[in-house]
């Protein structure tokens, strides 16, 4: 289920379920179904089975020459999945013996996907309630109740709610308890997580004010424990999404910025002390994986051994430490991985012929809010920086050619525009470790990462942060293995 956008560092992981749990029954989950107006041969279904390991279990189906499929997949207890076809993708829910007859056009998957057979009724309701929740502006935080101030927010807040729990209960009938404990958590973790982060994503949002001042209670849901501590909840990638958010608040509230060094130390020790039960290694392996993608190597060395005292299954290290190393190769002062990608005009641009310049990278798409929201931000950058040697270069992760382009072209939008084949899941996406965006980068002139988490286009921080960054090229050397 696609929730609500949130703060940019920790959106949504989507498609992210549960870590491996104890006593999760293990069972076999059937698929048949049938493509109408197919436009490829393979139907797949994708499942994460551990939170900190952004590889997927594909399991893949071919469609026959009337464009009927089979398949069957293994699941470890209830487990969020993924319907894909082609560049399409539809949520879903599976249990240990479903047995699921599944129809839809190929040109539309999302939109048309119909659902009858055992475990039909849950993934009805997802995408009921994603029709109803999701795709209605009213319920969601961006683009426009962001703009509310605190009262109203809070107001709209509750209301969501209300109506989310309202239609879990109307249509309840059919549904697993697994299910319900699913939605109910991602119900009640949506709202928590959306207070949370609401003054940090409305001063970045929306630039024509400053900083809101809430009042004294506005943060006194968080004392709670039984918010923060709830096993029942892990599976839920709500629940996951706000401790994370929860450790960040923690940690700036004790007086650390994202921009200290030892910031996701601060976080991890938190995450350590605070956090208990099965969310506990998960958050820590969630933090680690941040300070990875930050840069500091010799400082997420230290954390990663440590972790081990607390993943004493070793369920999690493995992953993490090959996550480590594969962010070696970027750490800050790192050559950044080069591509080939076609622009909106239909020239090809890679990375090395930007040599000498700052490059300011930018991965988006355009069904995102956010991303949106930033662009238009881009133009003042680039009429402060005329003249300069920056780039700024936007990368759209997008499925949908022909929507991206005409964007592009009908919006004027600023900067240089590719865009990738496969969205997230292409080779520009997995060299740059992108687990959602928007996500920008700061490239020094030699091509080297200089930062891996700069300040957004729409900050009113990113022209000084920018403007500082230029001959900083070979500053962070000393921060490499080996140097």
């Amino acid at each position: 289920m696609a929730y609500r956008s949130t703060l940019t560092a920790a959106l949504i992981w989507a498609g992210l379920l549960a870590a491996p749990l104890l006593g999760r029954a293990q069972g076999t989950v059937i698929l048949t179904g049938k493509v109408s107006g197919r436009t490829t041969d393979t139907v797949a279904v994708s499942v994460r089975e551990n939170p900190l390991d952004i590889k997927e279990q594909i399991t893949y189906a071919r469609l026959d020459s009337k464009g009927e499929f089979r398949l069957a997949l293994t699941v470890n207890g209830p487990t969020r999945a993924d319907l894909v076809y082609g560049d399409d993708v539809a949520d879903m829910f599976l249990e240990p013996g479903n047995q699921l007859e599944i129809r839809f056009k190929g040109n539309d998957l999302a939109s048309s996907v119909r659902y009858k057979g055992k475990g039909a009724e849950a993934n009805t309701f997802m995408a009921e309630m994603d029709d109803k929740f999701v795709e209605n502006d009213g319920f969601q935080v961006l683009p426009d109740n962001i703009m509310l101030y605190e009262a109203p927010f809070l107001t709209f807040l509750d209301y969501r709610r209300k109506e989310e729990n309202k239609f879990l209960e109307d249509g309840g009938e059919g549904l697993s308890q697994a299910f319900k404990n699913y939605i109910k958590a991602e119900i009640d973790y949506s709202y928590a997580n959306d207070r949370l982060t609401f003054q940090d994503l409305r001063e970045q949002v929306v630039a024509t004010e400053g900083r809101l001042k809430m009042t004294p209670g506005y943060y006194s849901f968080l004392d709670d424990k039984a918010l923060i501590n709830n096993p029942g909840a892990v599976q839920s990638e709500m629940y996951q999404e706000f401790l994370l958010n929860y450790i960040h608040y923690l940690a700036i509230t004790s007086g650390k910025q994202r921009s200290d060094p030892d910031f996701y130390q601060v976080c991890y020790d938190m995450a350590k002390k605070q956090l208990s039960g099965p969310a506990k290694p998960i958050i820590m392996g969630r933090v680690l994986k941040e300070s990875f993608r930050f840069g500091h190597v010799k400082q997420s060395a230290a954390m990663l051994e440590d972790f081990r005292s607390v993943d004493s299954a070793n369920g999690y290290y493995p992953v993490l430490k090959q996550d480590f190393d594969t962010h070696k190769a970027f750490a800050i002062g790192a050559p950044a991985p080069d591509f080939r990608l076609v622009s909106s005009t239909g020239d090809t641009v890679s990375l090395k012929q930007f040599a000498g310049k700052l490059v300011y990278v930018n991965f988006w798409r355009t069904t995102s809010g956010l991303a949106l929201r930033d662009l238009p931000y881009e133009t003042e950058l680039a009429k402060k920086f005329e003249g300069k040697n920056i780039v700024f270069l936007n990368i759209a992760l997008d499925e949908n050619e022909g929507a991206w382009k005409q964007l592009v072209i009908s919006k004027k939008l600023p900067g240089l525009h590719v865009r990738t084949n496969g969205g997230m899941r292409s080779a520009v996406a997995r060299a740059y470790a992108i687990q959602d965006v928007p996500s920008y980068f700061l490239l020094a002139e030699d091509g080297t990462f200089l930062n891996t988490k700069p300040k957004r286009l729409s900050s009113r921080a990113a022209y000084d942060e920018i403007k500082e960054s230029f001959g900083k090229a070979n500053t962070y050397s000393s921060t490499l293995p080996g140097r």
